[in-house]
């Protein structure tokens, strides 16, 4: 999954305004989406690096990803029309996780949403590797509307873990324990200057934490303060690929395809209950609404498993347990967990249905010997999210 980037094409990766600080802190740079990025930094095992995450916290530059503020009086039905989730409905400085959708069903890229001011003004949030391919579908999928888009240049950091809000509330006045999990807002941090950074509380890794979108003219000297605590430590991409497999998160390209819808990919839930009518809007909605209807239409859906030995790959391929000459899934992500007791290794899969139930076992072909699996449910540890007790939102 991610190159060393000491070969000449190096020089010519694109860099993130941390990317000097990763260096002096130990930081082993590689090729991620078209940027150069830390895998692990020095005197930090990934094993040890993902459990100070789950025990502490952790900071993790995802400067890459592409950020943009969404503008204008059509913003509504443009995003009705690519996404699947009632956006009208999320409340002032809400975020939703969902999903751009082409024009068959399939997942452009998975996305955060969030909606500030009102229904004309959003921040949108997508992955660094489908960078160029959003930026055509937004320009294609806008035409006729009345919006616009502008590229938010700021540094993004994902601050994640337990001890992520005792840190980041020593910088700023602002009350954190009233922004709650899908909750944004814009915070003041009094010892920068008043910077303005943009929070919204939510991650990748299952545990409370925020995303952060701080001015690129005070973010090398706030993250050095920030990583003055003892509480956090710099985490790199190995440990951000275990943490959000554990907590059952996607990686487009890996798990999530233009082929496969979010039935298909098991996240149903994105599709809002008030947009499954049959006037619906949304890109693909016919085929996606007839899955929902009957699942039998879905040949294949993700799902979890775990094992023991060795773990299983992307690209290994999955057989009936009582027949090793039939093949029923293919492997998308895998990983040790360094969280789970037992040296459980845990991945996730596209399987046949009738195979897709939580129990089922069934074999994986890694290094040409079949190895005992079992479907498991997702996500795999307990999340840890600063919710209120009742949920507003229709999702």
């Amino acid at each position: 999954m991610f190159k060393r980037a000491y070969s000449t094409a190096a020089s010519q990766l694109l860099k993130t305004p941390l990317y000097d600080l990763h260096v002096s802190l130990g930081g082993d740079m590689v090729e991620f989406a078209g940027y150069a990025m830390p895998v692990l930094y020095k005197g930090q095992s990934h094993i040890e690096s993902h459990l100070w995450t789950r025990s502490h916290a952790g900071l993790f530059d995802v400067s890459h990803m592409l950020q943009q503020k969404i503008n204008g009086d059509d913003v509504i039905p443009f995003l009705e029309k690519v996404t699947p989730s009632d956006l009208k409905a999320l409340g002032q400085w809400s975020s939703q996780l969902s999903v751009l959708l082409n024009e068959n069903g399939g997942i452009v890229d998975d996305t955060m949403v969030t909606k500030h001011e009102d229904d004309k003004h959003f921040y949108i949030v997508t992955n660094a590797g489908t960078r160029a391919k959003d930026l055509a579908f937004f320009k294609e999928m806008s035409k006729g509307y009345d919006v616009n888009f502008e590229h938010v240049d700021t540094t993004l950091l994902a601050l994640q873990g337990p001890s992520a809000s005792s840190v980041l509330q020593k910088f700023t006045n602002t009350d954190l324990s009233k922004i709650y999990f899908g909750n944004a807002t814009y915070i003041k941090i009094p010892s920068f200057n008043n910077a303005e950074l943009h929070l919204a509380r939510g991650g990748y890794t299952g545990e409370d934490g925020f995303e952060i979108s701080i001015p690129n003219n005070v973010a090398v000297e706030l993250t050095h303060a920030l990583l003055e605590d003892p509480e956090l430590k710099p985490i790199g991409l190995a440990a951000r690929d275990s943490l959000r497999l554990e907590a059952g998160m996607c990686l487009y390209g890996h798990d999530l395809n233009d082929n496969t819808t979010p039935v298909e990919a098991s996240l149903a839930w994105v599709v809002s209950k008030s947009r499954r009518t049959p006037d619906a809007t949304f890109n693909g909605a016919s085929k996606i609404l007839a899955q929902l209807a009957d699942r039998k239409l879905v040949k294949q859906q993700r799902i979890g498993f775990q094992m023991k030995g060795p773990a299983a790959r992307e690209g290994c391929e999955i057989f009936d347990f009582e027949d090793k000459s039939k093949k029923i899934g293919t492997v998308t992500s895998g990983s040790a967990s360094p969280s789970l007791e037992g040296r459980v290794n845990i991945g996730q899969a596209y399987i046949d249905r009738g195979y897709h139930k939580s129990g089922t076992k069934v074999l994986i072909n890694i290094r040409n010997k079949f190895r005992e699996a079992v479907v498991a449910k997702q996500p795999f540890i307990q999340p840890k999210l600063l919710q209120k007790a009742i949920i507003l939102n229709n999702v």
